[in-house]
């Protein structure tokens, strides 16, 4: 099956993103993008990510694609773990960034930094992941109270540990 830990030794690329209104992404802590950390492609690469996940205290919670849709979580965190195909994912509406991602690939999104699937890959699937014991809520554009959902996030904790390399939580500069 291979190594269970990712390849540690790149850091991940940290982007702070601005207030984008309706999304109020994260002033504390940047969306993370890990590149290529897992090797392999399909159901043994879902397990190995889903294993390395949950070790470091984010139980898998769905393997699925991502929404098509732009929306934020206020309540949790999320990591996401692509094992499968490829898609250009919208972080952070249009003040944010586009990203491009493959199996392989991890991204950490911080509360209130929104997200959506611009286009995949036909067979594009990842595994999505939340801090143990936290539930994400859905907030989409023009069906959220943002005031609330600003509260809701800056009452969130950090994530206790990384959830790629298990290291105590450290926020990155962007």
């Amino acid at each position: 099956m291979g190594n269970l830990f990712p390849k540690l030794g790149a850091s991940p690329e940290a982007f702070r993103l601005p207030d984008g209104g309706w999304c109020p992404n994260n002033r504390l802590l940047p969306l993370l993008v890990y590149r290529s950390v897992f090797d392999g492609s399909g159901e043994e690469l879902a397990r190995k990510i889903e294993k390395t996940f949950g070790a470091h205290g984010w139980p898998p919670a769905w393997r699925y694609t991502i929404y098509d849709f732009p929306h934020y979580h206020s309540t949790s965190h999320e990591v996401i773990g692509v094992f499968a195909g490829s898609a250009k994912v919208r972080f952070g509406d249009e003040v944010g960034i586009d990203a491009e991602l493959q199996a392989g690939d991890v991204v950490f999104i911080p509360a209130g930094v929104s997200h959506q699937r611009l286009s995949s890959s036909t067979d594009f699937r990842a595994v999505g992941a939340y801090p143990a014991g936290f539930e994400p809520d859905m907030n989409r554009k023009g069906e959220s109270d943002t005031r609330d959902s600003r509260e809701r996030i800056g009452n969130l904790p950090h994530p206790g540990l990384d959830p790629v390399t298990g290291a105590p939580w450290e926020t990155p500069r962007a």
